[in-house]
C-alpha cells in the first residue's frame, strides 16, 4: 500500500486519507491468503475499468477473527461477516466516480460461500468487492426491491468483467451478503 492508503485492523477504525494517484491496493492479513489477494488484484481492476470509477481504493483480506473484532467495533454487531465497506471520501456522492474507499472482505467466508455455491473463493471475493463499490455509487439492499436489484447489477458487472454469475447463480445457488 502507499503512504497515503489507511490501514484498517480491528485496533483502528479507517481514516481519511490524502489521494495519491489512481490505485487499487489489496492486502491480506496475517493468516489471510495472499495467493487470493493476487488473483483479486486482477479481477479488481477489470471491475474498477467497467465501472469507470478512480481514486483510491483499498481492500483488506481478514480472517474471521478479525473481520469479528472490526465489524463490532466499528457497527456493533457481533460475530463476522462478509464484506465492510467505509466510503472516506468527504461528502459521499453517489454520481461521483472518483473513490476513497476502504474495503474489508473475509476470507474464511468467501471461501465458506464459494463451497455453497460452487465456485473458486476468488470469485466470492469479487462478489464482495463490487458489492461494497455499487453502495459506494448509490445502490442500497436495505429493502427487498433494492436487494434484487443490487443484485441483478453485481451478476451483470461479474459477467461483463469474465467471471459470470456468482451471486445469482444460474444452477439455482445463491444467497445474501
Amino acid at each position: 500500500m502507499d503512504a497515503g492508503a489507511v490501514m484498517m485492523d480491528a485496533d483502528d477504525r479507517p481514516r481519511s486519507s490524502p489521494l495519491g494517484g489512481e490505485a487499487l491496493d489489496i492486502v491480506a492479513s496475517d493468516g489471510a491468503d495472499r495467493e487470493l489477494a493476487a488473483s483479486l488484484s486482477g479481477w479488481g481492476k477489470r471491475v474498477l475499468a467497467h465501472l469507470g470509477l478512480r481514486g483510491q481504493v483499498r481492500v483488506r483480506l481478514v480472517r474471521d477473527a478479525e473481520m469479528s473484532a472490526l465489524h463490532e467495533r466499528t457497527t456493533g454487531v457481533p460475530g463476522t461477516t462478509d464484506v465492510l465497506t467505509f466510503d472516506l471520501r468527504e461528502v459521499p456522492d453517489p454520481g461521483d466516480r472518483r473513490m476513497d474507499v476502504d474495503v474489508v472482505l473475509c476470507t474464511d467466508e468467501a471461501r465458506r460461500q464459494a463451497a455453497a455455491r460452487g465456485h473458486e473463493p476468488v470469485a466470492e471475493l469479487t462478489l464482495y468487492l463490487v458489492h461494497a463499490l455499487l453502495h459506494c455509487t448509490g445502490h442500497d439492499d436495505h429493502d427487498d426491491e433494492a436487494f434484487d436489484r443490487m443484485h441483478r447489477a453485481e451478476d451483470e458487472i461479474l459477467r461483463a468483467v469474465g467471471l459470470g454469475e456468482v451471486f445469482g447463480r444460474p444452477d439455482g445457488h445463491g444467497g445474501a451478503l
